[in-house]
């Protein structure tokens, strides 16, 4: 008989710590799984417009939504009158935005018919398709500055973000398209810095030029973010110039064909649009709102609609910047109101009194879309620090999002459309600093 020492041991039972790492290991791969976030937020989205068109007459969401700017020029396209009539009555050619939108708008109409619930669908379905697809630039963006946990916390963070959401069935504007393309540029900044090839900087300068093509306010991006590269070149020691040079040339070369366009239509030079003056007296004259309620757009005043068929596009808008800058040297502290209110409404989601309408306003729906913008505005700021102080290579370009683009709307016009082609950047900062909060916290 053997002694007991040399009996086998039995095999010890597993751990309950063992048993719940395949748990855990799962349950982080699907968190950080871009695939699954990218269902979630086609899910919630094509939910919510459901939701949305059960609610509406069809007749009502086959016109009323279209009944802008950007559906006036994509009827006036598809029924072969050309880009021209912003106003629903023919006024002749315009330069009032970039071509881009209107014209997939035109494309719509022709497909499914001007005025349609079918249009309707499929420019809901466009501005879904896009907004779901803003999760894999700024997944990729974020795991290149923070890590991937960053990055996926910046798509979760979008996927679930009420503005995107709300704003791809609501408003048949850029917005949507215009996130996408913001956040693609974000990503391709970062992995263009440090290479040399000819064809990526033209291919980068070609996402520009689409960029300025759609929303022409991304412009302002444009130098930091081209210096930044160039800066990047010069601290390797390489010739910095040449290749930030040619990604500019290439998106000349892209602007150049509407440039030509609106001269030779309007004799003079408008490079992209040439609604600034109007944007910029409809936020600053004796009647001015901190948030644009619209009686003084001429799509709604019969009588500023004439003056501008009267006067020609051209002339009306610097007529109204000459009016326009007049009333802010004569009006310093009013502008300075304005100036406070209307960022107040940039980053509250739209309303200029946050705490106030906060407590007066008893909808749960309402507060939280407040309160997740107020978050998401903290989050970008606390973010932004946290990049600076880790000393962080890409602190800057992420940065220049959220603090460059919006003081184009500071002195004009705050509606929370106008901030969603950032949105993405503020929600990869927020992500960001959740990431330093976490590591922080663990430390303690």
């Amino acid at each position: 008989m053997k002694r007991a020492a040399e009996l086998p041991k039995p095999a010890k039972p597993p751990s309950r710590a063992s048993e719940r790492l395949p748990v855990k290991n799962w349950l982080r791969t699907a968190a950080t799984s871009l695939a699954l976030v990218s269902v979630v937020a086609l899910g919630l989205r094509l939910a919510g417009a459901w939701d949305y068109q059960r609610q509406n007459p069809k007749q009502a969401l086959s016109v009323i939504p279209f009944l802008f700017e950007s559906g006036d020029i994509a009827v006036s396209l598809a029924t072969g009158h050309g880009f021209s009539s912003p106003f629903r009555v023919p006024t002749g050619p315009t330069a009032w935005m970039t071509p881009v939108y209107p014209l997939l708008l035109a494309g719509v109409f022709r497909a499914f018919g001007v005025y349609s619930f079918a249009s309707w669908v499929a420019a809901v379905f466009l501005n879904i398709l896009f907004s779901t697809l803003v999760c894999v630039p700024i997944y990729c963006a974020g795991r290149r500055i923070a890590g991937r946990g960053a990055g996926a916390a910046a798509a979760w963070l979008w996927a679930i973000f009420p503005n995107s959401i709300l704003l791809s069935f609501q408003s048949m504007w850029d917005g949507c398209l215009s996130a996408l393309l913001a956040a693609t540029i974000l990503w391709a900044t970062l992995e263009l810095a440090g290479r040399e090839r000819a064809r990526d900087w033209c291919g980068y300068g070609l996402l520009w030029g689409l960029a300025l093509m759609t929303n022409a306010t991304l412009g302002l991006l444009l130098p930091f973010l081209l210096g930044w590269l160039a800066w990047r070149f010069r601290r390797q020691g390489r010739p910095w110039a040449p290749r930030p040079a040619l990604a500019l040339a290439v998106v000349i070369l892209s602007c150049v064909p509407w440039t030509i366009r609106n001269y030779v239509v309007f004799h003079a030079f408008v490079p992209l649009r040439s609604v600034l003056g109007l944007q910029l007296w409809m936020g600053n004259n004796s009647r001015a709102q901190a948030v644009w309620l619209g009686a003084q757009h001429p799509i709604f005043n019969p009588e500023e609609r004439a003056l501008y068929i009267r006067q020609g596009e051209i002339a009306y808008m610097r007529a109204k910047f000459r009016q326009a800058v007049q009333y802010m040297l004569a009006h310093p502290r009013r502008e300075a109101s304005l100036t406070c209110r209307r960022f107040l409404a940039i980053w509250a989601g739209g309303t200029p009194f946050p705490v106030r309408d906060y407590f007066l306003n008893h909808s749960s729906w309402f507060r939280g879309v407040l309160l997740f913008n107020l978050l998401a505005a903290i989050g970008a700021l606390a973010g932004i620090v946290a990049l600076f102080r880790r000393h962080s290579e890409y602190a800057f370009p992420a940065a220049v999002f959220p603090i460059v683009f919006p003081c184009a709307y500071y002195l004009t016009l705050a509606l929370p459309r106008y901030r969603l082609p950032i949105d993405p950047m503020v929600l990869l900062l927020a992500a960001v600093a959740l990431g330093a909060g976490f590591r922080t916290g663990s430390n303690h």
